[in-house]
């Protein structure tokens, strides 16, 4: 096992998204999962129901007691709904070590509910991006954090050079939400180099927590060593097999298997 990867997001009570899908990933592809928890959802299949926040400064601690016993190889951040809680993450990491951060700016949940608060925006953008070695946004996050839409194939080439332009060293712009077959994610790299990914797109209702899912296996690889484009890689294909052996759960979007490719073995005792 190796790979630590500090999470610092969100509780989903249903188990498919956020710290859950986090440590269930980072897991799964090898790596060893620590948390901070940034906030409590009473959640499911269908939407987010309530919301508990956690104060800034618990959300800090958690994060100083990891880093300063166990040690850390990767920061990966996702549902922040607060601009005070952006402030003290930021705080956290601009004195923390120097290792990969992968940014997943999560603002709507699947079903439709929202994630972080307008007045948090600025701050994300102020304080988070320029930390950021990787920023993970899809069609609705890009499109909110450059005010313009994203309506077509070629809109996302110069979508993901603006927000390199942001501040964060590489950026991963996922094309999940565009209409066709064909799913095209855009990887922008931090000498600017572009490389578009293309896959054939899964016609399932199941995909609770992909955002959350990819990020957090980005994460675990550059925390183990991987090269950005291999971490993105390996990412990718992590997410489209646990989606095609989703195990159906759920009257709305429903989970992910995050368990697979794990091989199962007989424990005898």
């Amino acid at each position: 096992m190796r790979g630590r990867i500090l999470i610092m997001a969100g509780s989903d009570s249903g188990g498919g998204a956020g710290i859950q899908a986090d440590i269930k990933t980072v897991t799964a592809l090898g790596g060893f999962a620590m948390t901070a928890i940034t906030a409590l959802t009473a959640q499911d299949t269908q939407g987010v129901h309530d919301v508990m926040p956690v104060p800034p400064s618990f959300i800090v601690a958690q994060m100083r007691c990891v880093m300063d016993d166990l040690g850390v190889d990767a920061f990966k951040s996702g549902m922040l709904d607060r601009a005070e809680v952006i402030e003290a993450i930021a705080d956290v990491l601009v004195t923390g070590p120097d290792v990969p951060y992968v940014l997943d700016p999560v603002m709507v949940a699947k079903g439709g509910a929202a994630l972080l608060h307008d007045s948090a925006l600025a701050t994300l953008r102020a304080r988070l991006l320029p930390l950021a070695s990787i920023l993970t946004p899809n069609i609705p996050e890009a499109e909110t954090l450059l005010g313009r839409s994203i309506a077509h194939r070629g809109d996302m080439l110069a979508a993901a050079g603006d927000l390199l332009a942001l501040g964060p060293k590489a950026v991963l712009l996922k094309g999940g939400h565009m209409s066709g077959d064909e799913l095209v994610d855009v990887l922008v790299g931090p000498g600017g180099e572009v490389e578009e990914f293309v896959s054939h797109r899964i016609h399932t209702r199941h995909t609770h927590g992909t955002g959350c899912t990819l990020a957090s296996a980005i994460a675990t690889g550059l925390g183990q060593g991987m090269t950005l484009r291999d971490a993105v890689m390996r990412a990718r294909a992590y997410v489209r097999e646990a989606i095609l052996a989703a195990p159906g759960y759920g009257a709305g979007a429903g989970p992910l298997n995050h368990a697979v490719g794990i091989a199962h073995q007989n424990i005898n005792y």
